[in-house]
C-alpha cells in the first residue's frame, strides 16, 4: 500500500484528504507544518508528498526546495495541493521541484485517480 505524506496546516483539509485516500487503500500520514514534514520525509521517505503551498512559518515552496536538496528523496514525487491558482503559480511550483499540481477545492470524484498517477512517477 503506497505511503503518502500530506503537509497541510488546515485540519479540515487534512481530515478530508486522509479519509478519501485511506478509503482507497493508501497509508496516509499528515502533519500540520513544513518543518515536521521535512523531518518525517527525511527519516521515512514516502511514496508521495502532498504539499500545501500556503502555510505559516515555512511555506510549501520553501519546504519543497529543502526536500529537493535531500538525495534520499530524489525518487519521491511532490505534488502541490493548493488554492493558489493565480497565473504563473503552477509553473513556479514545478520549477521549485514539484512534480504536479492539484488545485483546491479538490475534485473528490477524480482525486484518487490523480494521486495514483503520481505514485512512482518522479521525473
Amino acid at each position: 500500500m503506497p505511503y503518502i505524506l500530506y503537509i497541510e496546516d488546515n485540519f479540515e483539509n487534512r481530515l478530508l484528504v486522509r479519509r478519501i485516500l485511506t478509503a482507497s487503500g493508501f497509508d496516509v500520514e499528515d502533519v500540520d507544518n513544513a518543518r515536521d514534514g521535512i523531518r518525517i520525509a527525511s527519516s521515512n521517505p514516502p511514496d508521495l508528498i502532498l504539499m500545501d503551498m500556503s502555510m505559516p512559518e515555512m511555506d510549501g515552496l520553501t519546504a519543497t526546495l529543502r526536500l529537493r536538496e535531500n538525495p534520499a528523496l530524489d525518487d519521491v514525487a511532490i505534488v502541490a495541493l493548493t488554492a493558489n491558482v493565480m497565473e504563473g503559480d503552477r509553473e513556479t511550483f514545478l520549477e521549485a521541484g514539484c512534480d504536479g499540481y492539484i488545485s483546491k477545492p479538490i475534485d473528490v470524484d477524480n482525486f484518487v485517480d490523480e494521486i495514483s498517477s503520481y505514485i512512482g512517477s518522479r521525473r
